[in-house]
C-alpha cells in the first residue's frame, strides 16, 4: 500500500496531537509538586495518575490502528474490545459491545480487527457532542463483517469526512480533521475490506465494516 508523504505528516501530527494533552499534563502535576510542594502533592499526583492512564489508552489504540500489531497477525478479539472498552471507558461517549457479538469468523480475516478499530476512532471524531457507539454483527447473514450504530447529536458523515473516507479528494487537500476517515479507508483497502455508511435515521449513522467479495470472471458467451 502506497503512502504519501502528506498523509504521514498529517497522521504523525495527529496521533502527537492526541497524546501531547496528557502528556503535558503529567508534566504540569510534576512542576506543580516541584514549584508549590508537598501541600499539593495529593492534587498533583491525582492529575499525573489520570494522565498516564489516558496516554496510555491512547497509545495502546494507536499501536494496534497504526502500527503493525494489527497488521501482521490476527489478534485475539478479546483483547481488541479490551482496548476499545477501555479507551471509551471515560469520555462523552458510550460503547456498547453487543454480547451476542462473534467476531472470530471475521477476525479470522487479516486487518479485520485494525479497520474496526480505526473506524471506531472515526466514529469518536464524528461524536464530537458525545453520544453511543453500539456494535453489532451485520445483519445480512452470507456476509462477514460488523456493524457501528452511531447516535448521538450531529452523528452524520459529513461531505469531507466522506470524501475521504472514500478517497475522492485530492491528497493535497486533506486536513487534521480528514486525515482518519482517509486512512481508515485506505487501510480497509489493502486487506480486502470496506467500509459502507448509511443514515437510517436523524441523529443515527452505520459504519459497516465487511470483506470485499473475491472478483470473478463472467463466462464468455459463444
Amino acid at each position: 500500500m502506497h503512502i504519501d508523504l502528506r498523509v504521514l505528516d498529517l497522521l504523525s501530527s495527529k496521533i502527537c496531537h492526541d497524546i501531547i494533552s496528557p502528556v503535558s499534563a503529567i508534566n504540569n502535576g510534576v512542576e506543580l509538586i516541584e514549584d508549590i510542594g508537598p501541600s499539593v502533592e495529593a492534587e498533583a499526583m491525582e492529575l499525573i495518575g489520570n494522565s498516564a492512564a489516558q496516554a496510555s489508552r491512547r497509545l495502546r489504540l494507536f499501536r494496534i490502528a497504526y502500527g503493525r500489531a494489527g497488521s501482521e497477525e490476527n489478534l485475539p478479539v478479546r483483547d481488541v474490545k479490551l482496548v476499545l472498552e477501555q479507551y471509551f471507558s471515560v469520555g462523552k461517549i458510550k460503547l456498547v459491545w453487543d454480547p451476542a457479538l462473534d467476531l472470530q469468523d471475521f477476525a479470522e480475516k487479516r486487518g479485520a480487527l485494525k479497520i474496526l478499530v480505526n473506524t471506531s476512532i472515526m466514529a469518536d471524531e464524528i461524536l464530537a457532542y458525545g453520544g453511543v457507539i453500539a456494535l453489532h454483527r451485520l445483519s445480512e447473514n452470507d456476509k462477514i463483517g460488523c456493524r457501528l450504530e452511531i447516535t448521538g447529536r450531529a452523528a452524520s458523515l459529513s461531505p469531507a469526512f466522506e470524501s475521504a473516507l472514500e478517497a475522492s479528494v485530492p491528497i493535497e487537500d486533506l486536513t487534521p480533521r480528514t486525515i482518519q476517515p482517509y486512512i481508515t479507508g485506505r487501510f480497509a483497502e489493502a486487506f480486502g475490506l470496506c467500509v459502507k455508511h448509511t443514515s437510517p435515521e436523524a441523529e443515527r449513522l452505520d459504519l459497516s465494516i465487511e470483506a470485499v467479495p473475491p472478483a470473478y470472471d463472467k463466462p464468455h458467451e459463444s
